[in-house]
């Protein structure tokens, strides 16, 4: 049974859905906030397939949580808004969304496109199974403390998993030198902001010992530190 993810904060319309897809055979799963939808997809558990992601969540835009999605997953994405103007479909399909419902819509049609898109996406029948999916490039178990880097779970001192991590939430974001200082030694303050290069170096020789052809910690000069989307 697949599990399909809801992130829409309007409770009566996610029930109406998850009632929908219940009746259809599906697994439905709740969530009202962008942070949430990263946290789900990020947790090591099996994906949901897909998310039915509204664009005017709470605490972050739609469109933002579709962009920092697809730097990890390809989980096909269904967007839901209130908005029918043709440029914002054309950049929820341009960002890798699958399809654009616009509200009001019937839970039952919402449905049946979901059923397009996963039948659009599995393999044909009677083809080779496609080789299972490479792991993503970071996995952030932040309740374990952990960071995994191509499916391999990286030892790291506590400074180097904090300042990791900060670039991981914070994907293609140009950091300082002195933001990290301030997000990472926050209880180190007579630490010299040379640190952090210290720590970048020691991070990225971890890093090339898993996969020696990337480098997904990029140098700023004069700037600072980001992590490159992928």
């Amino acid at each position: 049974m697949k599990t399909i993810l809801i992130a829409e904060d309007e409770l009566a319309i996610a029930d109406s859905i998850a009632y929908a897809l219940r009746t259809d055979g599906f697994a439905a799963q709740h969530v009202g906030l962008g942070e949430q939808v990263l946290a789900a997809m990020r947790s090591g558990a099996p994906a949901p397939a897909p998310v039915v992601l509204d664009v005017g969540l709470p605490d972050m835009n739609g469109f933002e949580v579709c962009r920092q999605l697809r730097q990890f997953s390809d989980v096909p994405v269904i967007f839901l808004t209130a908005r029918s103007d043709e440029i914002d479909r054309i950049v929820g399909l341009e960002i890798g969304a699958d399809d654009y419902v616009t509200k009001p819509f019937s839970p039952r049609e919402l449905v049946a496109r979901i059923r397009v898109v996963l039948r659009r996406l599995a393999p044909a029948r009677g083809t080779t199974p496609a080789a299972a999916p490479a792991p993503p490039r970071f996995a952030l178990r932040a309740e374990e403390a952990r960071i995994l880097y191509r499916g391999q779970a990286l030892e790291l001192t506590r400074y180097e998993y904090l300042l990791l991590k900060v670039l991981i939430e914070r994907p293609g974001h140009v950091l300082s030198r002195a933001q990290l200082m301030d997000r990472v030694w926050t209880d180190a303050t007579d630490t010299l902001e040379r640190t952090v290069d210290v720590h970048v170096k020691a991070l990225r020789a971890k890093l090339r010992a898993i996969d020696p052809d990337d480098d997904p910690i990029q140098t700023h000069r004069g700037m600072g530190y980001s992590l490159a989307f992928r």
